[in-house]
Formats: C-alpha cells, sequence, structure tokens
C-alpha cells in the first residue's frame, strides 16, 4: 500500500531506540506531511554529526573536537575520575550538577558472550591514564546496576588495586520517593549492604 521510498523511510527510522513500526509510521508521515522544512534540517544535522562527531581522545565522550569541552574546562576536579558506560551517563551527571570531575567513557560493559572484552572498552587506555596522571587519587565506577555493569566494575577494582587510589562505587538503592513495597528484592539488598551511618 505504501510506496518504496515511504517504506525506506519508515524501516530507516525503526533503528532508533524504543520506535516501533507505528512510531516509525507516524514519523514518516508526519514530517512528509507537515514538516518537510524540518525533514530537511534534521537530514543535514544527522549527515553533519554522522560525518564530524567521533570520541574525545581523553575521554571518549562524543565531540567534534579532537578533546571534548569537558576535558579542556581548567575549572574541573583533576583528582577524581568517574567511569561511566555511555555518553548518556555523562550527559545526566552534568544535569545533576552533582559531580565537578572528569570522565572516562567506556563506550559499553564487559560481556564475553557478545565479545565485549577489556580491549573493546578501552580499558587498557584508562589503566594507561591512570598511571600516567598521578593528579588522580580518586577512581569513580559509575557502572549501571545490571550483571554485566557489577561485573565491569569488579574488573576495574581489580585491574586498579595496585595503583594509589580510592576507589568508590555509586551507591545504589531505594530511589527518592520510592516505597519499601514496590522496591524489587535486588535493588533493596543493595541498598542494604551499601548503608551507611547516620550522622
Amino acid at each position: 500500500m505504501l510506496s518504496p521510498l515511504i517504506s525506506e523511510l519508515i524501516d530507516a527510522l525503526r533503528i532508533l531506540p524504543g520506535v516501533g513500526p507505528k512510531s516509525a509510521q507516524r514519523m514518516a508521515l508526519h514530517l512528509l506531511e507537515r514538516q518537510r522544512p524540518g525533514g530537511l534540517r534534521l537530514t543535514k544535522a544527522l549527515e553533519s554529526a554522522l560525518h564530524r562527531v567521533e570520541h574525545c581522545r581523553d575521554c571518549r565522550m562524543l565531540t567534534e573536537q579532537a578533546v571534548c569541552r569537558l576535558c579542556q574546562d581548567g575549572s574541573r576536579d583533576d583528582g577524581a575520575l568517574c567511569v561511566v558506560e555511555s555518553p548518556m551517563d555523562v550527559i545526566a551527571l552534568e544535569q545533576s550538577g552533582c559531580f565537578r570531575g572528569r570522565y572516562f567513557v567506556l563506550l559499553g560493559r564487559l560481556s564475553p558472550l557478545d565479545g565485549i572484552g577489556p580491549q573493546e572498552l578501552g580499558l587498557p587506555q584508562l589503566i594507561s591514564r591512570l598511571r600516567d596522571q598521578p593528579s588522580i587519587t580518586e577512581l569513580i565506577i559509575a557502572t549501571n546496576a545490571t550483571v554485566e555493569g557489577e561485573a565491569t566494575a569488579h574488573y576495574l577494582r581489580e585491574a586498579t588495586r595496585a595503583l594509589p587510589l580510592t576507589v568508590s562505587r555509586i551507591g545504589h538503592g531505594v530511589p527518592m520517593g520510592g516505597e519499601l513495597e514496590f522496591v524489587d528484592g535486588n535493588t533493596l539488598t543493595h541498598a542494604l549492604s551499601g548503608r551507611r551511618p547516620v550522622p
């Protein structure tokens, strides 16, 4: 029923996370019916980003420069390095305003079944950075609370044990506004094991 070009556009939109067949169809038809100028702008922005955006030489964040603006910022704390799984994690931490140190983006997590090992995550580059920059005194492991995220955190801890660093892991537990009866058992276990004294 749909022409080949429209079908191709719908299929192309489905590569985006969370976009199913109906959403892709709705987006495609909206662009063609009501937002052709917006669609052309989207095309130009996407093409430009895909050709020019790479990974930062130091932290592996996405940027169109050799070194991203976060790594260039001289006001940041050189003593704390936060290791995250993805650029989205950096964005979340930056939006919270709770961290002013440096970052290292793994671009994934250890998953031997998927062929993702230490090399793919840039762990040799991370270890080299920790050895070469004595100003880094604290490593904050901020991987997700998944099986792979925990395995990655454990690997990082073991790989950095001989270095003169304080290594910490972000807390996982009951979210603000959460009620215990609705929290799953694994989250409660993490919350209890990560408890701290009340000042």
